[in-house]
C-alpha cells in the first residue's frame, strides 16, 4: 500500500471554493440484452474533476471505462444518477469538448491541415481564424512542416498528434481521450506520453484519459480513478503527488513505484490480475 508519508495531492489549478468542473453522482448505465433482460455496465459511479486537472481512469478490460467516457461526453445517456458541469446538470449545459480515440480516424484524402480544420468547417466557423489556430496547434503537437502531408505519409504517432490537434482546434474546455496510444509500439507510446504531458502543460485543458497502462496513468495524472470489474464501480481514487514536468526516469522513483504497486494491489484484491 502507499506509505502514509506520500501526501494526498490536488492539482494546483483546482479552486476548492468553486463547484467542480465535472461531478458524477451515482451514475449508472444499463444496456438491453439481445436475448432479453439487461446488462449493467456501470453501477453507481461518483467522482469529481476540477478544472485543469489531468485525470486517468484505469480498470480491467470490459469494465465500462469507455461507456463512462461516452456518458460524460454526452454520446450516451445515463440510466441512473447525474452528471453536472459547474454544478449545472448535463441536460441543461455541457462544456465544449474534444475527443481522441485509439485510432486517429483521419480522413485519408485530406492533408494534416485539412484534417485539423475539419471541426472548424463543420461548425461553420471563421475560416481565417480557424486556420491560424490550426497551424498553431500543428506546431504545438510537433508537426511543423507536415501541414500538407496526407495521413498515409505519417507514422502512427504523427497521426495521433494530428488527431490531438484536431480535438483542440475549437478550444474545448474538456478533452476526452480513450486509449489514444493503445495501437502504438512501446517506444512511440513513451514518446507520445511525454508529448501529451507537454501539450497539457501548455494548454491546461481539463483532461479525462482512459488507459490500460498503470505506469502511463501514474506518469501523466494528477489523479487516477481505479475501476472494478463490470458492473464497474470506483475502487479508489488516488492523488498523485509527483513533481512536474515528469520524465520517463521518474518511473524509478520510490514514490512512483509505490503508486503503481498500490493500483496493482487493488486489481489483485478484486481478482482482476
Amino acid at each position: 500500500m502507499i506509505a502514509d508519508s506520500l501526501a494526498r495531492y490536488r492539482a494546483p489549478t483546482v479552486d476548492a471554493s468553486r463547484p467542480p468542473f465535472i461531478m458524477l453522482k451515482n451514475v449508472a448505465k444499463t444496456y438491453g440484452a439481445r436475448a432479453g433482460g439487461s446488462v449493467q455496465a456501470v453501477e453507481s459511479v461518483s467522482f469529481e474533476i476540477g478544472r485543469g486537472e489531468f485525470t486517468s481512469i484505469v480498470g480491467p478490460s470490459g469494465c465500462g471505462k469507455t461507456t463512462l467516457l461516452k456518458m460524460i461526453g454526452g454520446l450516451l445517456p445515463v440510466s441512473g444518477g447525474t452528471i453536472a458541469y459547474h454544478g449545472i446538470p448535463s441536460g441543461q449545459k455541457r462544456p465544449d469538448l474534444g475527443m481522441v480515440f485509439q485510432d486517429a480516424v483521419l480522413l485519408p484524402w485530406r492533408t494534416v491541415l485539412q484534417n485539423v480544420m475539419l471541426p472548424i468547417e463543420v461548425a461553420r466557423g471563421d475560416r481565417a481564424a480557424g486556420e491560424k489556430q490550426a497551424r498553431a496547434l500543428i506546431e504545438l503537437v510537433g508537426l511543423r512542416g507536415f501541414d500538407d502531408k496526407y495521413p498515409g505519409e505519417l507514422s502512427g504517432g504523427m497521426q495521433q498528434r494530428a488527431s490531438i490537434a484536431r480535438a483542440l482546434v475549437n478550444d474545448p474546455a474538456l478533452l476526452l481521450m480513450d486509449e489514444p496510444f493503445g495501437a502504438l509500439d512501446a517506444l512511440t507510446r513513451e514518446r507520445m506520453t511525454l508529448e501529451l504531458q507537454r501539450i497539457w502543460s501548455s494548454s491546461r485543458k481539463t483532461v479525462l484519459f482512459i488507459t490500460h497502462s498503470i505506469p502511463e496513468a501514474v506518469l501523466l495524472s494528477d489523479r487516477v480513478i481505479v475501476m472494478t470489474t463490470r458492473p464497474s464501480r470506483v475502487a479508489e481514487i488516488i492523488d498523485i503527488d509527483l513533481p512536474r514536468p515528469r520524465t520517463l526516469q521518474i518511473s524509478g522513483d520510490i514514490r512512483f513505484i509505490r503508486y503503481a504497486a498500490h493500483i496493482r494491489e487493488l486489481f489483485t484484491a478484486t481478482g482482476d490480475l
